[in-house]
């Protein structure tokens, strides 16, 4: 059985693993922590989980969690991460990091974006970017997983296969994606506050999103060179959700049934990517690890369409799957 903490479980991301880790047959949750003004009880804090979960969310104990868990989720926020991973991983215990700190290869790239000196290195360069997907065999022999940001998931499953056989033009890809107010964390903010949100939707994070260096650096990746990417996200009033739409420009004449055929054979053995006949909708993948993906012929463009949910297989549901990976199970334990 394996033995599972999670640090900042009184945010979205946490309460979403406890509720995977709540029907996990082969992992059980041994120790929960967040900020001392944050703990409790879960069932007080979250009542979904009256009469299901009655652990204590406890202020960190460093030497409790290590001798309690053989794995940590660490759902903490970009730039406070790496200064928890590190003692992790020398006190032995397999680390899934839910924040940016070991997405971006690139310090400086980091640095720029996130606007704080990266303080560890050393484990950045062996840290593995955990989309299962695509990097499988690397995430079963790491000890830190990268967890990927919701809105590159849902961009790179969207244009794997295009990116892998050299079928798109590089320079010019388009991710247009909007997202649920969930996304925008636990906290309450002005922008978030109901009457701005209901009935709205508005863009943000024009050309300077933080997910956009990701999105290009991990699909530089897949197709062997350089990708640029625009990335726009807007939010909407719903609660959790990301449906993505990517245009790219391609090399070479493609109809739609030829790629059908290369989404059916790309994914063929994957359970939680799932080609849809028409463009996904957010309903359909709720509360679930699964994006549907439909890429479709429009003019003189591949317009690549992808449904998931943000806490899940953006998130949390992500990570259970990478956990599942890196201990030897079936990946879909906990998740189906």
């Amino acid at each position: 059985m394996i033995r599972v903490a999670i640090i900042g479980a009184s945010g979205y991301t946490g309460a979403e693993s406890i509720e995977i880790l709540l029907r996990h047959s082969q992992a059980k949750l041994t120790y929960l922590t967040a900020l001392p003004q944050e703990c409790g009880k879960v069932s007080d804090i979250f009542g979904q989980f009256k009469g299901r979960c009655e652990m204590l969310i406890e202020p960190l104990d460093f030497k409790k969690l290590t001798n309690l868990a053989d794995v940590a989720l660490c759902c903490l926020p970009h730039k406070v991460s790496m200064g928890f991973v590190p003692k992790l991983l020398e006190a032995g215990l397999k680390v899934i990091d839910f924040s940016a700190d070991y997405r971006i290869k690139n310090k400086a790239v980091y640095e720029q974006y996130y606007q704080v000196e990266h303080t560890d290195v050393k484990n950045l360069e062996t840290a593995v970017y955990g989309l299962p997907e695509l990097f499988r065999e690397d995430i079963k022999n790491t000890n830190l997983v990268a967890n990927p940001g919701c809105f590159p998931t849902g961009c790179l499953l969207a244009i794997a296969p295009l990116l892998k056989n050299g079928l798109i033009e590089t320079g010019d890809i388009i991710d247009n994606a909007v997202t649920g107010s969930s996304g925008a964390g636990k906290n309450p903010s002005v922008k978030f506050h109901f009457p701005n949100m209901n009935e709205n939707m508005f863009a943000y994070g024009i050309g300077t999103h933080r997910h956009m260096p990701e999105m290009e650096q991990v699909a530089a990746d897949i197709a062997g060179k350089k990708v640029e990417l625009l990335f726009q996200p807007h939010v909407g009033c719903f609660d959790r959700g990301i449906l993505s739409s990517v245009y790219c420009t391609p090399k070479k004449v493609i109809d739609q049934d030829e790629l059908i055929e290369l989404y059916n054979d790309f994914y063929e053995n994957e359970q939680f990517v799932q080609v849809c006949k028409q463009s996904p909708e957010i309903k359909d993948v709720a509360a679930s690890n699964y994006c549907h993906v439909y890429p479709a012929v429009a003019k003189e463009k591949i317009v690549c369409f992808s449904a998931i949910d943000n806490l899940v297989k953006g998130a949390s549901g992500q990570a259970i799957q990478n956990m599942n990976i890196i201990f030897g199970l079936d990946e879909t334990l906990g998740l189906l």
